[in-house]
């Protein structure tokens, strides 16, 4: 007579064996100067188009003012990518 499909023997549940490493802690440092980049290249834009005009250094770096405050974003963005 044919078996049933319960009176099959069932495979156990496979568990992994526990991690012993400790988990990861991002530097003391690195959120400071993530928020310091972010913050200063949007300060840098900001300063830009309000009173770049004034500003010696920003009136002679004309366009580069844009690339600067964006390069700050963008450091701020791959720095929160090691934050854990």
């Amino acid at each position: 007579m044919p078996k049933s499909r319960s009176d099959r023997k069932k495979k156990a549940v496979y568990t992994p064996p526990p991690s012993k490493e400790k988990p990861k802690v991002s530097p003391r440092w690195l959120v400071p100067l993530m928020l310091g980049f972010f913050i200063l290249g949007i300060l840098w834009i900001a300063v830009y188009y309000i009173a770049g005009d004034q500003v010696p250094y920003m009136r002679d770096w004309s366009q580069w003012n844009l690339l600067i405050g964006f390069s700050g974003i963008i450091v701020a963005v791959i720095l929160s990518t090691r934050w854990h």
